[in-house]
């Protein structure tokens, strides 16, 4: 009877302590489990873009301005929500031209984050911007929790045809991407502005002078690179062509971090041609002769819009290009329309929805009600 005493006792003991094994291991497996998740969490934009591009997900991010008007404003974020719902890297939002938003673009990423609940990116422009006022910027983004900046040297303010540096300000988008650096650390990740076709201030007609121009503006793209810069978004084209000779310039100079083509659909044929203007953008004559006999038809416009998007965008994608960044000018239809073309989207079944929660807290919401 002590004998088989002993032997219960053994095997209860050998079953705690292969209790306490599976306990310590699940522990230790949710420590990890969570590391990666805090990992994930502090992850900067570039290094998100980089971490899809090895495991051969092409991604997609949203752009959006500012509207003028509290409708606007009111109708952005419902649009927004939706359009995060399919699943996007990142949306960002801009500072307005001569930095004629700032109060609001801060307010509206600040939105971004915490209510639609993507991760943001806030541009920020050196126009008409002071150390200290820059200062007070990154200090409102790290207390609502956002840390990746596109930056920018930004327009010339409306009225002025010039860019000019405030006095004591930023001469350019190269010493705001040094002094938050300088100011910050490794807080924030930063973005900064890549011009395939070379910056509308550098473009002009001597084909001699343009070239150099052109490599002139890769070195600086360069040095804003190796200040701290950690991605490239670039400004819109409608050439392909022109964008994957650009990625390749940049690639032979030691540029090698992600660089999003920037895609911005016709959304309007007054809306394409002023834009196009203001930027320099080279556009085939093939697109113009296809939106001439259509130029007076709004519907067959935004079609067309759509069609060209996507031939472009599968371009990008065959020619190896991981991600594609969209300027969506607050609107929906033509961006999602273009992802859903490529298969990278369902329209009729979101791909996720990274704010459940919210939606929950507004079903609670209307039930009390």
């Amino acid at each position: 009877k002590i004998s088989a005493r002993r032997v219960s006792l053994k095997n209860e003991e050998t079953q705690r302590s292969a209790r306490r094994r599976r306990e310590t291991t699940q522990e230790r497996e949710e420590r990890e489990r969570e590391r990666e998740r805090e990992d994930v969490a502090t992850m900067k934009i570039a290094e998100k873009l980089e971490e899809c591009t090895k495991n051969g997900q092409v991604y997609f991010s949203f752009e959006y301005f500012p509207p003028k008007t509290e409708e606007g404003i009111a109708n952005l974020f419902p649009r927004m929500k939706k359009m995060v719902s399919y699943g996007p890297q990142f949306c960002d939002i801009t500072w307005g031209a001569g930095g004629s938003t700032a109060d609001l673009t801060q307010d509206i990423a600040i939105r971004m984050k915490k209510e639609v609940g993507v991760e943001t990116m806030m541009h920020l422009t050196c126009t008409n911007m002071l150390p200290e006022k820059v200062t007070t910027a990154l200090n409102k983004c790290k207390e609502a929790g956002i840390d990746n900046i596109l930056a920018l040297r930004g327009d010339p303010p409306k009225g002025q045809e010039k860019w000019e540096a405030v006095e004591g300000g930023f001469e350019c988008a190269l010493d705001l991407v040094k002094f938050i650096r300088e100011k910050h650390g490794d807080y924030f990740g930063i973005g900064v502005a890549g011009y395939p076709e070379a910056h509308p201030d550098a473009i002009c007609d001597d084909p001699e002078q343009f070239a150099k121009n052109y490599e002139e503006e890769l070195v600086y793209l360069k040095k804003k690179i190796d200040a701290g810069g950690q991605m490239i978004v670039t400004q819109l084209f409608y050439d392909v062509g022109n964008f994957l000779k650009f990625v390749k310039d940049c690639r032979n100079i030691g540029i090698t971090c992600p660089i999003l083509p920037g895609i911005m659909p016709i959304q309007s044929y007054g809306g394409f041609m002023r834009m196009t203007g203001f930027c320099k953008t080279k556009v085939p004559q093939d697109i113009l002769d296809k939106l001439e006999p259509i130029k007076d038809n709004p519907d067959a416009v935004k079609a067309y819009g759509i069609h060209l998007g996507t031939q472009m965008c599968k371009a990008l994608i065959d020619a190896g290009t991981p991600g594609l960044h969209m300027y969506s000018l607050n609107q929906d239809k033509a961006v999602l329309g273009i992802l859903n073309g490529l298969g990278l989207i369902s329209i009729e079944e979101p791909a996720k929805n990274p704010t459940p929660a919210i939606e929950a807290m507004d079903e609670d919401k209307k039930e009390k009600a």
